[in-house]
């Protein structure tokens, strides 16, 4: 009698099963000691690029023939930089009130700083502004609302200094402005004739106190010049600008006690006497008020997170080439047959060492980013850096991001791996397709329009999520990836890696499952 012996499915798919296959492939890669040495020295690269550019970062500041730490930018209530300059000529207010003035003319002059210093030209920058404006006090980055005219972009309410909402496209000229408040609500509207009036837009600030400032406000920043790069330019501030309004109709009367106030106003070099100092005179209802500065958040003069980061770069290239050796290293020595008969469904082979590099490459990134900003950080504080500051979600999103950016590489490099079979073929694939066109946007080589969209259809997308600094429509920047912006949101160019990487695999999977391994 002949007894056959059953298979036990069970058994074997526990085997086979994804799990047994991931042990596997972290233990292979772990006892390789050429993957695990280079894939720690591709991440020792980050925090050294960090410390090199900590290390060698310094400000300073002049006062008269003594060098000083530089000031320190004021902060405004959600805790952003901010510029916060202007002539302000105010009454306090308490409780509930309503102020209206007609804003009869906004000129202003451009002066040429040297060699031609005497050269001084009539004109306004595009965001000059004139207006009513409360704020909870003279002190800048106090919270404050404010509705405007501009020179070139009609009628604005602004408030604590990140919030822009348009009204009318109006010429400056001859405009009425309505700002009240009721409670903690404060409304701004404008007029052409006093009489009917439409709302620009109205906001809630908890942080008013019962007794606040309002009154009439000017200013205007200097005029800058972008130059040519892939995306708009880097800033050139060439030229100092001042506003000069004429307010007329102004309620409530002026029995009141106007204080003028040159808010934020700089010293010379003997710290004792104003530079550019506003000025303003009164005629019963009528004041001509000048002023320079800006109303608005500091989107420059500070260091970003992602200078602090820039050894990425450097860190994806040895990260691609420690990937791509994953894989070909086992064509190489002829190794993939035996890891193919490890799992009859060979697409789990594949998947398996994707999971591996990604979450190794993950892991190990994220370390050197969080160890990067944390060693910089107080090292560029101490050489005088300022750090321009931003929110913890935003922190999380620039390391993580930037680690995950890392990882998905990684997977990119092994699945092309995978698919030329060849270790040169796969690193020039990989680094042509996220590290060239990177380059390519962010040192001009390219015209505007084609840098754009290398930085929406390739990998280099991706970068977005190192962005520190948000782009703000009422404030006049470079907004480069050489200053830290792109055209896609953060998660939206990460997920342009994201698919790039998903064909790789997709691809690579296709070519396994057939007979020539």
């Amino acid at each position: 009698m002949t007894t056959a012996t059953r298979p036990r499915p069970q058994a074997r798919a526990r085997r086979d099963g994804f799990a047994h296959l991931l042990r596997a492939e972290w233990t292979k890669f772990r006892t390789v000691r050429g993957w695990t040495i280079g894939l720690a020295v591709a991440l020792l690269v980050i925090p050294a690029f960090g410390l090199l550019f900590a290390a060698n970062s310094y400000s300073s500041c002049m006062q008269g023939t003594k060098e000083v730490p530089c000031p320190v930018p004021p902060t405004g209530p959600g805790g952003e930089a901010v510029n916060d300059k202007f002539f302000f000529v105010h009454q306090p207010l308490t409780g509930d009130g309503t102020i209206i003035a007609r804003v009869a003319s906004l000129s202003g002059s451009i002066t040429y700083p040297p060699p031609n210093h005497n050269e001084i030209v009539p004109g306004n920058t595009p965001w000059a502004k004139a207006g009513l404006m409360i704020k909870k006090g003279v002190e800048q980055g106090s919270p404050y609302a404010a509705v405007m005219v501009t020179a070139k972009h009609g009628v604005r309410m602004q408030h604590d200094f990140t919030e822009d909402t348009a009204g009318s496209a109006s010429a400056p000229g001859g405009r009425w402005l309505k700002l009240s408040r009721s409670g903690d609500t404060i409304t701004g509207s404008e007029s052409a004739d006093g009489r009917t009036w439409s709302t620009v837009s109205t906001v809630r600030m908890d942080d008013l106190p019962d007794t606040a400032e309002i009154g009439l406000f000017v200013a205007s920043p200097d005029d800058m010049t972008l130059t040519g790069n892939s995306l708009g330019g880097s800033i050139s501030t060439s030229r100092l600008a001042n506003a000069t309004a004429a307010f007329d109709n102004v309620t409530p009367s002026t029995t009141g006690q106007w204080t003028k106030t040159d808010v934020g106003v700089t010293l010379g070099p003997d710290g004792l006497t104003p530079h550019r100092p506003g000025e303003a005179t009164q005629s019963g209802d009528t004041f001509t008020i000048t002023g320079n500065g800006d109303i608005a958040p500091l989107t420059t003069d500070g260091v970003r997170y992602s200078s602090i980061l820039t050894g990425t770069l450097a860190g994806m290239i040895a990260v691609t080439v420690v990937a791509v050796m994953y894989i070909t290293a086992e064509y190489r020595r002829g190794m993939i047959a035996t890891t193919m008969l490890a799992s009859p469904r060979r697409h789990r082979a594949i998947a398996a060492k994707a999971v591996v590099i990604g979450s190794v490459t993950l892991a190990g990134a994220l370390l050197a980013t969080v160890a990067t900003i944390a060693v910089s950080l107080p090292m560029l504080r101490d050489n005088g850096n300022f750090i321009l500051p931003i929110s913890f979600p935003t922190q999380a999103r620039i390391l993580g991001g930037t680690a995950a950016l890392l990882a998905v590489t990684a997977v990119l490099a092994l699945g092309l791996g995978a698919i030329f079979r060849r270790s040169a073929a796969a690193i020039v694939t990989t680094l042509a397709l996220i590290v060239l066109p990177y380059i390519l946007a962010t040192t001009s080589l390219l015209p505007t329009g084609p840098a754009q969209w290398l930085l929406r259809l390739t990998p280099a997308a991706a970068f977005a999520v190192q962005q520190s600094m948000p782009s703000y429509p009422h404030v006049l920047t470079s907004e480069s990836p050489l200053e830290g912006y792109y055209p896609l949101p953060p998660w939206g160019g990460f997920g342009v890696l994201c698919v790039y990487a998903a064909l790789a695999l997709g691809v690579a999977i296709h070519r396994l499952r057939s007979r020539d391994v």
